[in-house]
């Protein structure tokens, strides 16, 4: 897909007509974008008074400058009511958006810009080498760099720019770092660098001079064993990302239900006729790669899993992926490029930062792309930002965040070679709304949704007792945090499966049940969470869960926190829990914000468990209030309060029908095999570009 096919054009009477009346959205980004691709001026300011006292000031000032269609050129900052850097980021995104060529000076000029500005000025350089040339890029940048501090961070990501286009602004001698004061990023950068130009790893220092493991490899790529062999087996060799958390550690840190997403589908594709390999892609921190120096993982025969090494402790955040988009790009490139066989196709999932460089890698490596787009964040963006303002530091970064995130899929879905979506009721049509550059795919319906689905459920050869021991083992010692009392065995029963984040809101599931007083007639387990090591995201959730348990000391042997268990133990636990008498009944309680799909919900309720899940988000496609679970307002604790209410007083026969109907659709619509079948001719469809 090219920019020309997704900018903006001059509408027709009619076309215009059609769009001013998308641009009554009452939500203020879908008015914003929904203008801009049609063509349409936008204002979200109704008039004077409104500019300058709005409660939604600095999301409408922001809006306006990246979306409004003006009839001139306003200078950064001048009549915005936003700051420079604010007004040049959105200058550069509309930039983006429309595929005009900046200059390299143009470009450059903003180097010392915050993290927003400069990512956006990665994403533009490529572009602007291929409009302007690589001698006219290679000049500005050495003219810049000679004007740069060697230990400044600029340095770093200048030199970045050079090596994802090929340049060679400097010679190997001029490149190479001058000691240990260097920054550390900036070293990092300029031995990428040196490693690409000739002559280059004359310059690098020997690997017995790295200070850690990531270090050593960076001086010392490995070739790891990946991939099948050239021609066996036919079809086509796949990459997937996962690229937050661990793939083997649902649960834990920000692995999530992704992790037992791609797992499964990744065994199932290896097995899938027309498919010759998939490789998982991940990436690993300073404590992964201690752990296991492994980069590459036969996980089940054809599916690899290929780790990314990353300068972090652990998985990078996704609101830090920018700091490292050059570097994933660079080793993405690197390792599936030694593969025996070319990679045919790259499948990348989640606007950030690290998604758009494995979107590089795929380019650099020839292979075709695909972005399975999601309403996320666009969904709720502009009511979550209702009130935000400048004066308040944490949420203006927040809300420049989640902008900046909308900017990252615009971009992914435009360098997509397709684009699939999360299957919702009806298709893709909320897709269109939050992209309405998609709505040129299959005649305005958007495009395509391929199926998610759960890997089957596979029993271990000693089933039999394992169900009775998990059982044992959740009821073993109600002294202890990670356990109930054997005499509370028959109580109802709620869980909840998930990482511990404030976007999962266990603490608000918690506050529920104890003010409810559901402690008095039921327990409460929840699994999730790192075992040993735990994140600040964590340690914060379990500190807000034992604030609200101090104040009812007689519920605490009521509740249990389990940590993070591998999703087969979890699966056990979920159908030894469903199978238990109708007089001591389980449900499962999905308290998230919000749910884009909600994998754990579609294995309970395949576990037989009748579940319970959030109103806002994806979960409302396959979860019907009142056909085969319960949907609950979980926008806030009074919410979840009445959906307690309301589990505590649906009855025996009520709870079995939402179970029977919530198994049943598992069985026959998310199967992981249709998705990988319907996947596989997604694939089979693109061509090498």
């Amino acid at each position: 897909m090219t920019a020309a096919a997704f900018a903006p054009t001059r509408a027709t009477e009619s076309e215009g007509r059609r769009a001013a009346v998308g641009t009554q959205d009452r939500d203020l980004l879908v008015a914003a974008r929904t203008a801009f691709f049609n063509g349409v001026r936008w204002s979200g300011h109704t008039d004077e008074r409104d500019a300058v006292g709005h409660p939604q000031a600095d999301l409408v000032r922001l809006l306006e400058a990246e979306y409004g269609v003006r009839p001139r050129a306003v200078p950064p900052g001048d009549g915005l009511g936003i700051g420079r850097e604010d007004a040049a980021v959105a200058a550069l995104r509309r930039a983006a958006r429309l595929g005009v060529p900046l200059t390299p000076e143009a470009l450059l000029v903003h180097r010392d810009g915050g993290p927003w500005l400069w990512a956006v000025l990665t994403e533009l350089w490529p572009e602007t080498v291929r409009w302007h040339g690589h001698r006219h890029a290679e000049e500005a940048l050495r003219a810049t760099l000679i004007e740069t501090p060697e230990s400044a961070p600029t340095t770093g990501h200048l030199l970045d720019l050079a090596e994802a286009t090929g340049l060679a602004p400097l010679t190997p001698a001029e490149a190479a770092p001058a000691g240990r004061s260097t920054d550390r990023a900036v070293r990092h950068a300029a031995w990428r660098y040196l490693h690409r130009i000739p002559g280059g790893t004359a310059h690098l220092p020997a690997p017995s001079a790295a200070s850690d493991t990531y270090e050593r490899l960076l001086l010392d790529p490995p070739t790891p064993l990946l991939g099948p062999r050239e021609g066996e087996p036919e079809g086509r060799l796949v990459a997937q990302t996962m690229l937050l958390g661990g793939l083997d550690t649902p649960g834990q840190g920000l692995s999530g239900g992704m992790a037992v997403l791609l797992g499964g589908l990744g065994d199932t594709l290896a097995e899938t006729e027309g498919i010759a390999g998939v490789i998982t892609v991940v990436t690993a921190g300073h404590e992964d790669l201690a752990a296991d120096g492994r980069l590459a993982v036969e996980r089940r025969t054809g599916h690899w899993v290929l780790k990314l090494p990353v300068d972090t402790p652990r998985s990078p955040v996704p609101a830090q992926t920018h700091r490292h988009r050059t570097a994933l790009t660079w080793w993405a490139v690197r390792l599936l490029g030694s593969m025996p066989r070319p990679l045919d196709v790259m499948h990348v999932r989640y606007a950030d930062d690290a998604s758009l460089a494995l979107a590089d890698a795929a380019e650099r490596l020839g292979a075709a792309s695909m972005f399975t787009a999601t309403p996320d964040p666009h969904r709720g963006l502009a009511e979550r930002h209702a009130g935000s303002d400048q004066g308040d530091p944490p949420a203006a970064q927040a809300l420049r965040h989640e902008l900046h995130r909308v900017f990252v899929a615009d971009r992914l879905v435009e360098r997509a070679h397709t684009v699939v979506g999360i299957p919702g009721r009806g298709g893709t049509g909320e897709l269109v709304r939050y992209f309405p550059h998609l709505a040129r795919l299959a005649g305005g319906k958007g495009p395509s949704a391929p199926p998610e689905g759960i890997a089957p459920y596979r029993a271990a050869p000693d089933e039999h007792d394992r169900p009775r021991a998990a059982l044992a083992a959740l009821y073993d010692d109600g002294a202890r945090p990670d356990a109930l009392d054997a005499e509370d065995r028959d109580l109802p029963l709620l869980l909840s499966v998930g990482r511990l984040h404030p976007v999962k809101q266990q603490d608000l599931l918690v506050r529920a049940w104890l003010e409810t007083g559901g402690y008095r007639t039921s327990t409460l387990v929840l699994i999730g969470g790192s075992p040993h090591t735990a994140t600040e995201a964590e340690t914060d959730m379990r500190r807000r869960i034992d604030t609200l348990l101090a104040r009812f000391p007689q519920a605490s042997r009521r509740f249990a926190l389990l940590p993070a268990l591998p999703n087969v133990d979890v699966r056990r636990l979920q159908r030894a829990l469903a199978a238990r008498p109708q007089e001591s009944p389980c449900w499962y309680v999905c308290p998230s914000a919000k749910e884009e799909f909600g994998i754990a919900i579609l294995e309970a309720m395949e576990a037989g468990l009748p579940a319970a899940g959030p109103r806002n988000g994806g979960v409302i496609h396959y979860l019907h209030d009142g056909m085969n679970g319960i949907l609950m307002d979980t926008s806030g604790p009074t919410g979840l309060m009445r959906g307690l209410r309301r589990l505590a007083h649906i009855g025996d026969d009520e709870r079995r029908r939402y179970a029977t109907a919530g198994r049943n659709l598992v069985a026959e619509r998310f199967s992981v095999t249709r998705m990988a079948n319907e996947l596989t001719a997604e694939y089979a469809a693109l061509q090498r570009p």
